[in-house]
């Protein structure tokens, strides 16, 4: 059987004070699952082991973002993280602080013929 593509789902999440890339990450992720039910999952009868979850985070500072903190937002399935750069910083010259967009795409695949 070959990994095939079911699901694509995207999100975005920010941190508006500090500049915490994973914080950002991690919100865009919880973002993109709030977006979506899985029920044809449970109805194909594919669990948690039958899920290949790749992950993708775009932010300015692909180095800031810690990986395995963002694996962990996610509840199901064998899940790779890659982060790359994007998102936006805005910052804010007046307090010297910086908001941080980071963006999120999920790609569901599952074992199929």
């Amino acid at each position: 059987m070959t990994k095939k593509r079911v699901i694509l789902e995207m999100g975005a999440g920010n941190d508006l004070h500090g500049g915490d890339y994973t914080k950002a990450a991690r919100r865009a992720v919880d973002d993109a699952l709030h977006h979506s039910s899985l029920t044809m999952l449970r109805t194909l009868g594919v669990g948690a082991d039958g899920m290949y979850v790749d992950v993708t985070i775009g932010v300015q500072k692909p180095d800031a973002v810690d990986k395995a903190a963002v694996q962990a937002a996610l509840p199901y399935g064998t899940v790779t993280v890659n982060v790359v750069k994007g998102g936006l910083d805005v910052p804010d010259e007046a307090l010297g602080d910086v908001a941080v967009i980071a963006s999120a795409a999920l790609v569901v695949r599952l074992e199929l013929p």
